[in-house]
C-alpha cells in the first residue's frame, strides 16, 4: 500500500552541548544567507558519536559540493544563485575549520577556502564591498568595508570585531547584513589571534592591550570619506566584548560601544566556561605535546581540540602558561574611561559569570548604559543570540539609529 508522509528529515542535534551549540550557530545564520536549514540537518546524520573529525569531514564535503554549485552557476551567469552558493560554502568551510586541528595544515586550508568563497560572493553583492588590509604595526589586518549603496554619502558606521573562534566572514551573517539593511556602513576586521588573522599571519597571537589593533581599525575607518566621524560605533561579539571594552576605554573617537556580551576579566570568564574542576588542581599541568596522547575517556576529543586552539591563539605551550597569560586580559580601572553610550547585550542562558561581568560593566563605566537581556521565550538566550539573529540586529541597530539621530 502506498503512503504519504511529510518528510524523512528529522530535527535532531547532539548529546554534546558544544557540538549542539555549533549546530545552532549554523542554523542561526540561515536568516542572513549563511546556511540552509535542510543542508545542516542532513549533514548532522553524517556525524556519529559527537566526533569532531566526522564534523570536519561532513562540513568540508558539504562546502565542496556547494562551492561547485556556485562555480557552475557563475559560469552560466546565474549570479544571484552563485552569490547565495558562495556565501553558504564560505560558512560551511568555516564550520569545518572550527573542529580541525589548529596545528595541522587542514584548518588553514579550510579557512582560506572560506575567505576565498566570501570574496567571490562580494563580487556579486549589490552593496559595494572593499577587501581591505588595515595597517597594523609591521603587518596588516584583514577586513571588509561594506557600504549600503553605491554613493559617497557620509553615513553612520559600525566597526565589527569578532571573538575567539568566529571569523570576519561569519560576522557578515551575524551582524553586518542587518546593519547594511538599516543604512549603516560596516567595517569588519580581525586582529592578532583571531581566526582570519591567523590564517594569514599565524605568528600574531592574542594580546591583552587590544586597544592597539582597535586603534588601527579606527584610523582606517576615519580615513574613509564615507564615514561620519560623529557617528562611529564599535561592536564586539563574544571575546569581542572584551576587545571593544578595551578599545572604548582608550579611544574617545568611539561614539557608541556595543559589547555582546561585556567581558571585563577574560580569565574569570574562561575558567567559568571550562568548569571548577580545572581550578581545583593548579599544580597539575597539561603540556601541548602531551594532549593528543591523553585518552579520549579522560579528556574528550572536542575538549582537547579546544585546549590546542587556545594554546595556538594565545601562544602558550601548556595549560598553566595559558592561565598566566590570561592574567593580563582585564579591562581594570580603565573601564571608568568609557564615557560614550553603551548597549550591553547578554543572553539569560549564558551563565552566571556572563551576567556578573555584564553587571560589573554596567556599574563601572562613566557613560550611559542600556542593558538588554535576551530570554529563552524569545529564542535568543544563546551566546550572541545565535538562535534569533534578526531580533539581535533589530535591538542593536534600532538603538544605534535612535542614538545617532538624537545626536545629529
Amino acid at each position: 500500500m502506498s503512503r504519504v508522509k511529510r518528510s524523512t528529515t528529522r530535527v535532531k542535534g547532539f548529546n554534546d552541548p558544544e557540538m549542539d551549540f555549533q549546530l545552532l550557530r549554523m542554523l542561526g545564520v540561515a536568516s542572513y544567507g549563511g546556511s540552509s536549514i535542510g543542508e545542516c540537518l542532513s549533514t548532522v546524520t553524517h556525524i556519529q558519536n559527537n566526533d569532531p573529525d566526522e564534523w570536519v569531514r561532513a562540513y568540508s564535503t558539504l562546502a565542496n559540493e556547494i562551492k561547485n554549485l556556485a562555480e557552475e552557476a557563475h559560469v552560466k551567469q546565474h549570479f544571484v544563485s552563485a552569490k547565495d552558493y558562495y556565501l553558504k560554502a564560505c560558512n560551511y568551510y568555516r564550520s569545518a575549520e572550527y573542529y580541525a586541528d589548529p596545528f595541522g595544515p587542514i584548518q588553514r586550508e579550510l579557512g582560506l577556502a572560506s575567505r576565498s568563497c566570501f570574496i567571490q560572493a562580494t563580487t556579486l553583492f549589490e552593496t559595494p564591498t572593499d577587501i581591505v588590509e588595515i595597517p597594523y604595526e609591521n603587518s596588516w589586518m584583514p577586513g571588509y568595508f561594506i557600504r549600503p549603496a553605491k554613493d559617497n554619502q557620509k553615513r553612520s558606521t559600525v566597526i565589527i570585531v569578532t571573538g575567539f573562534d568566529g571569523s570576519g566572514e561569519e560576522m557578515y551573517f551575524q551582524c553586518a547584513a542587518g546593519a547594511l539593511q538599516r543604512n549603516f556602513n560596516v567595517l569588519i576586521f580581525e586582529g592578532p589571534g583571531q581566526t582570519g588573522m591567523l590564517r594569514l599571519h599565524p605568528e600574531l597571537k592574542f594580546r591583552p592591550d587590544y586597544e592597539v589593533p582597535i586603534r588601527c581599525a579606527i584610523d582606517y575607518a576615519l580615513s574613509r570619506k564615507e564615514v561620519d566621524p560623529n557617528k562611529l560605533a564599535l561592536y564586539g561579539i563574544s571575546f569581542g566584548g572584551y576587545f571593544v571594552a578595551r578599545g572604548a576605554a582608550h579611544d574617545s573617537r568611539i561614539k557608541a560601544v556595543i559589547p555582546n556580551s561585556p567581558i571585563v576579566d577574560l580569565q574569570a570568564y574562561l575558567m567559568a566556561f571550562i568548569g571548577t574542576e580545572a581550578q581545583s588542581s593548579p599544580q597539575e599541568d597539561i603540556k601541548l605535546d602531551e594532549i593528543d596522547a591523553i585518552p579520549n575517556h579522560v579528556i574528550p576529543k572536542g575538549t582537547k581540540l579546544g585546549l590546542k586552539s587556545s594554546f595556538f591563539k594565545f601562544g602558550a605551550i601548556s595549560f598553566l602558561e595559558w592561565m598566566t597569560l590570561l592574567n593580563a586580559f582585564k579591562v581594570g580601572d580603565k573601564i571608568k574611561n568609557i564615557h560614550c553610550p553603551s548597549l550591553i547585550l547578554v543572553g539569560e542562558g549564558e551563565g552566571d559569570e556572563s551576567l556578573k561581568q555584564a553587571t560589573h560593566y554596567e556599574q563601572n563605566v562613566s557613560g550611559p548604559v542600556t542593558k538588554r537581556i535576551f530570554t529563552v521565550q524569545e529564542g535568543a538566550d544563546t551566546h550572541c543570540q545565535l538562535g534569533n539573529l534578526p531580533l539581535s540586529c533589530a535591538v542593536t541597530y534600532d538603538w544605534l539609529s535612535d542614538l545617532f539621530a538624537k545626536n545629529s
